[in-house]
């Protein structure tokens, strides 16, 4: 055998022979397994299992927030809550009902990656698409300055709750269209973003003090409705958060001090499913 032809063998044995110890080694690593994402405590419930009469306006599996896309860990349009502040606000519900009136919920339990969703969104000042409802007369610059925008949500904690009130019959609203013409949330109920609540003065996430529950520029009927909405919430056992209208969280908290990460679907809530 020529002494070129021989060593050309060699080669094609030697790369053979590596080939063969790739796919041994490729066949023999293990596949990767995904992290199990974490479940809720057990005093964690859906609130639709407690009372299905409450409303609900998942704001944060849609693209109609102060964000514009669909939030970090909001998978299911549902409600998540400790049961005691499940249970006050079904008690809540039941004389508002007796009155004509609903609750609707905006926003209940809150993962802490969609908080750290809202902090990456507020550093990126590039990002003013839903600038003209939410905050047109903030500069996005202030948004944690102004307590706009922080680190950590009461509502990681489970027992805080943003809602408003409906009159009955609710009437239907339709469904917002990205891109559509944005209205500022202060404008009058009217022009603004249709809503099926009764009027509160502002929309929902509304970053100006006129969102403030008792300011005293909100008069005659709609501070008549903050009113109510507050005094009726306070008999269950809610404190309301001065700087927004529709935020109130349950005293006392089942927990004061843990910010739980585990996703807005039914089987978080193990061991509880419908």
């Amino acid at each position: 055998m020529p002494h070129h032809t021989a060593a050309r063998t060699l080669v094609r044995l030697f790369l053979g022979a590596a080939a063969a110890s790739l796919v041994v080694t490729a066949a023999a690593a293990p596949a990767a397994v995904a992290e199990p994402e974490p479940k809720a405590p057990e005093e964690f419930v859906a609130l639709g299992d407690v009372d299905r009469t409450i409303l609900l306006d998942m704001r944060y599996t849609t693209p109609h927030n102060f964000v514009g896309d669909r939030i970090d860990g909001y998978r299911k349009p549902m409600c998540i809550l400790t049961e005691p502040a499940a249970a006050a606000l079904q008690k809540a519900q039941r004389q508002f009902l007796q009155d004509g009136y609903s609750l609707k919920v905006y926003d209940c339990y809150r993962p802490q990656r969609a908080v750290d969703h809202f902090v990456r969104w507020a550093e990126d000042l590039d990002d003013l698409r839903m600038k003209r409802e939410f905050y047109p007369e903030v500069e996005k610059s202030r948004l944690f300055e102004d307590g706009y925008i922080a680190e950590k949500s009461g509502h990681s904690r489970g027992s805080t709750v943003d809602l408003t009130l409906v009159e009955l019959p609710a009437r239907d609203t339709r469904p917002y269209e990205p891109g559509e013409p944005l209205v500022p949330c202060f404008a009058p109920q009217d022009t603004r973003f249709p809503d099926n609540s009764v009027d509160m003065g502002t929309g929902y996430d509304c970053f100006d003090t006129l969102s403030h529950t008792l300011d005293e520029r909100i008069q005659g009927e709609q501070r008549k409705n903050r009113q109510l909405l507050k005094d009726g919430l306070e008999k269950a056992g809610f404190v309301n958060y001065a700087n927004e209208w529709w935020h109130f969280t349950y005293q006392p908290e089942p927990f004061t001090d843990t910010y739980f990460d585990f996703p807005v679907e039914r089987r978080s809530l193990s061991g509880k499913e419908k």
